[in-house]
C-alpha cells in the first residue's frame, strides 16, 4: 500500500508559534514534529519509497530535512512542490497521478501532516484496503464528546466493512452537535484510502476539468480552481465509504484543541506557570516566569517577538488577528525570529530601524547562495567552526574570532568546510534589511529565479 501525506498548511489559528515559513506540521514542540510522526506512522504501511509528500515550494527543505533526521532519504520524485496553495482536492490528485504513472492500479492512503493519531488506528486503515476497489474510502473518527470544531460524516447502510457514507455536514453549533453524537455520526477525520482507479472515475465525472489537467503530466499548478475534496467528490459522489475509527485524534487545528492534549492541574490549567486563583487557562512561554492570577479560560502563547493572549472561547478568532497583519505586511505572520533555511538556519538577536545582527548557523558542508545586496553590508564574526568565503570571486578562511566586511553591491557567499556547524555573527548596516534585498547568481537548492 502507497501513502501520501498532505504538508502544504500554515496552520494560521496556532499563530504565533505557527508560521508560514515554518507552519504547525514541522513544529518540534516536544521532540518530533507533527509531520515527523506521521511520516513514521506511514512507513507501518509503506516503504519510503512509496510515500508521496505534497508541500508548498517554501516548505521543501523543512520536509527533506526532517525526514532525513528520521534516518530517510527522500526520493526527488516523491516530493511534490506546490507553488501556490489549491487545496486538498489538486493537492491529491497530483499524488494519485504521480503513483499512477508509477504502478497503476494502485492503492494509497491520505494523511493530513497536523494531526494527532493514535497508532491504534493502523489496523483499521490497512484491513479497510478491500474497500477501496469500489469506493473513495473516508474514515470517521467516533467522537467522545460533542465538538463543535470538527466537521461530522453521518454513516448509512452497512457494508461487510464500514457504511456507505451518507452525508457529510459541516462544523455545527453545540446543539447540533450533541444531536449528531446521539445519532451515530462520526468527526470528518480527514484521512482518506483511495485507488487509482476510483479516485480518477469519480474525478472524471465530478471534476472534469482537474482530471484532465492532469493527464498529460504535471500542469500548471498554479491556474488550478482551490477546492477541497469534501466540496469536489465525496460530497457529491455516491461512491463513497466511511470506516470507524474508535482512537483518540485531534486536527489540533487551535490552541483550544492544542490544550485539549496537554496534562492539566486540580483547576484546568494546562503549561508551566505559576496559578493563583487561576482556573482553565493555557500557558505555552519557554525561558520566562509567568504568573496568572484571578483569571480563567485564557490562553497565553508568549515567542520572541510576538504576544498572544486570548479568551479561549474565541480560540477561532486568531485567524482573523493574522489576516489583520497580513494586510499591512507584517513579517511577524512568516517568519519566526529564528528562520529555517535549506543551509541551516538564522536566528535574530536584535533589531533596529538601520541595524540587524543575527546568529547565523551553516550545516557541515552546506553553502549560502552566491548573492549581494543593493541596500545593506554586513560584517561577519567567525564564533564556532570555520568558514569560508567568497568576496568579488576572492576566497580564504576565517577561523573562531575571525572576521570580514562585505560591502553592499559586493558579491559574496559563506560556505561551511568543515565536519562541525559554522555559526556567524552577522551585523547588517543599512536603510533597507528585509529579506528580499536579496540577488541570487548561483544557488545548490535552486532559488537563483
Amino acid at each position: 500500500m502507497k501513502s501520501v501525506i498532505l504538508a502544504g498548511g500554515v496552520g494560521t489559528r496556532l499563530w504565533p508559534l505557527s508560521r508560514e515559513y515554518y507552519p504547525k506540521q514541522f513544529m518540534q514542540l516536544d521532540g518530533k514534529s507533527l509531520f515527523q510522526t506521521t511520516y513514521e506512522r506511514a512507513l507501518k504501511i509503506s516503504r519510503p519509497d512509496d510515500i508521496i509528500i505534497v508541500t508548498n515550494e517554501i516548505h521543501q527543505y523543512l520536509a527533506r530535512n526532517q525526514i532525513e533526521e528520521l534516518g530517510y532519504l527522500l526520493p526527488e520524485q516523491n516530493l511534490l512542490k506546490e507553488p501556490a496553495g489549491r487545496n486538498t482536492l489538486p493537492a491529491i490528485t497530483w499524488a494519485m497521478a504521480r503513483l499512477k504513472a508509477i504502478e497503476d492500479p494502485a492503492t494509497a492512503v491520505i494523511f493530513p501532516s497536523d494531526h494527532l493519531l493514535d497508532d491504534d488506528a493502523i489496523s483499521p486503515i490497512v484491513n479497510a484496503e478491500p474497500l477501496a476497489a469500489d469506493y473513495l474510502v473516508t474514515f470517521g473518527v467516533t467522537p467522545t464528546l460533542a465538538h463543535t470544531g470538527y466537521g461530522y460524516i453521518k454513516p448509512g447502510r452497512r457494508l461487510a466493512i464500514g457504511s456507505i457514507a451518507e452525508a457529510f455536514v459541516e462544523k455545527p453549533d453545540q446543539t447540533t452537535a450533541e444531536e449528531y453524537v446521539k445519532a451515530g455520526y462520526l468527526w470528518n477525520s480527514g484521512i482518506f484510502l483511495l485507488s487509482t482507479t476510483v479516485f480518477f472515475d469519480e474525478l472524471r465525472q465530478y471534476c472534469p476539468d482537474l482530471e484532465a489537467a492532469f493527464q498529460s503530466g504535471d500542469p500548471d499548478y498554479a491556474s488550478l480552481d482551490p477546492i477541497s475534496i469534501d466540496y469536489g467528490l465525496l460530497e457529491r459522489s455516491r461512491r463513497v465509504a466511511v470506516v470507524p475509527l474508535n482512537v483518540p485524534w485531534s486536527d489540533l487545528g487551535t490552541f483550544r484543541a492544542l490544550c485539549d492534549t496537554q496534562e492539566r492541574d486540580a483547576d484546568g490549567n494546562a503549561g508551566t506557570a505559576e496559578y493563583l486563583n487561576a482556573r482553565n487557562n493555557f500557558v505555552h512561554a519557554r525561558g520566562k516566569h509567568v504568573g496568572l492570577i484571578g483569571v480563567h479560560d485564557l490562553i497565553v502563547v508568549d515567542t520572541a517577538d510576538a504576544l498572544l493572549v486570548c479568551d479561549s472561547r474565541h480560540a477561532e478568532m486568531v485567524k482573523e488577528l493574522v489576516n489583520r497583519y497580513n494586510t499591512r505586511a507584517d513579517p511577524v505572520t512568516r517568519y519566526h525570529r529564528q528562520v529555517h533555511r535549506p543551509w541551516g538556519s538564522y536566528t535574530i538577536l536584535e533589531l533596529s530601524r538601520f541595524y540587524k545582527i543575527k546568529r547565523v548557523t551553516v550545516k557541515p558542508g552546506q553553502q549560502l547562495s552566491l548573492q549581494l545586496h543593493h541596500h545593506r553590508s554586513e560584517h561577519w564574526v567567525v564564533v564556532s567552526g570555520t568558514a569560508q568565503i567568497e568576496l568579488d570571486g576572492e576566497t580564504r578562511f576565517l577561523r573562531q574570532g575571525e572576521s570580514s566586511f562585505v560591502g553592499s553591491g559586493v558579491r559574496h557567499r559563506l560556505r561551511n568546510p568543515g565536519i562541525i556547524p559554522l555559526e556567524v555573527i552577522e551585523v547588517q548596516l543599512g536603510e533597507y534589511l528585509e529579506e528580499d534585498d536579496i540577488v541570487r547568481f548561483d544557488d545548490d537548492y535552486g532559488r537563483t529565479r
